[in-house]
C-alpha cells in the first residue's frame, strides 16, 4: 500500500508541475508579439529605411526595396515606375533638406501592407526650390525575398495649395 501511495504522490507532483509550467509558458506566450505585428514593424521600418534613401538619392538602397513593377501616382495624376525614381536618384536631379514623415500607421493584412503618413518635403528639384506637405499611402507585398514597396499615391494636404505647375 505504502508504495501504492509513494507513485500516486509522485504521479501528482509531477501532474502538478505540468500545469503550473503550462501557466507558465501561457503567460509568457501572451506576452509574444503577434506575426502581423512583427509584420507592421519590419514594414514600418522598411519604409523609413526608403524615405532616408530617398532623401539621400540612394538609388542602390530604394532598388532593393522597389518591386520590379513599382509604380508611383503623385498628387498631380503623373506616374513614376521603379526606373524613373532610380534614374531621378542616380541624377540627384532632387536634393532634399527634409524628407520626414510623422502621423504614419502600418496595416497589414496578410500578405499585403500599407503604410499611410503625413510627409514634409523641403529642398530643390533642377534648382527650382519646393516646400510642401503631402498625405501618402505606400503598399508593400510579401515577396519571397521579403517585404517590397509595390505602389505609391500622394495627395496634397487640404490645408495646402498644390505647387503651380510652370
Amino acid at each position: 500500500m505504502s508504495l501504492n501511495l509513494k507513485g500516486c504522490m509522485k504521479m501528482k507532483i509531477w501532474f502538478s508541475s505540468g500545469v503550473v509550467l503550462g501557466m507558465l509558458a501561457l503567460i509568457v506566450m501572451s506576452g509574444a508579439k503577434t506575426p502581423a505585428v512583427d509584420d507592421q514593424e519590419v514594414v514600418a521600418a522598411l519604409d523609413t529605411q526608403y524615405q532616408e534613401a530617398v532623401k539621400k538619392n540612394d538609388a542602390a538602397t530604394m532598388g532593393r526595396i522597389l518591386t520590379d513593377d513599382f509604380m508611383l501616382v503623385t498628387a498631380s495624376g503623373k506616374t513614376y515606375r521603379k526606373a524613373d525614381l532610380l534614374r531621378e536618384a542616380r541624377g540627384r536631379n532632387t536634393i532634399y533638406e527634409h524628407q520626414e514623415d510623422t502621423e504614419r500607421t502600418v496595416r497589414v493584412w496578410g500578405h499585403t501592407a500599407v503604410v499611410t503618413a503625413k510627409l514634409w518635403e523641403k529642398g530643390t528639384g533642377n534648382g527650382k526650390p519646393f516646400d510642401h506637405t503631402l498625405w501618402f499611402s505606400d503598399t508593400y507585398v510579401r515577396t519571397p525575398t521579403g517585404w517590397q514597396y509595390a505602389f505609391g499615391q500622394s495627395a496634397y494636404c487640404p490645408c495646402q495649395r498644390p505647387p503651380q505647375v510652370m
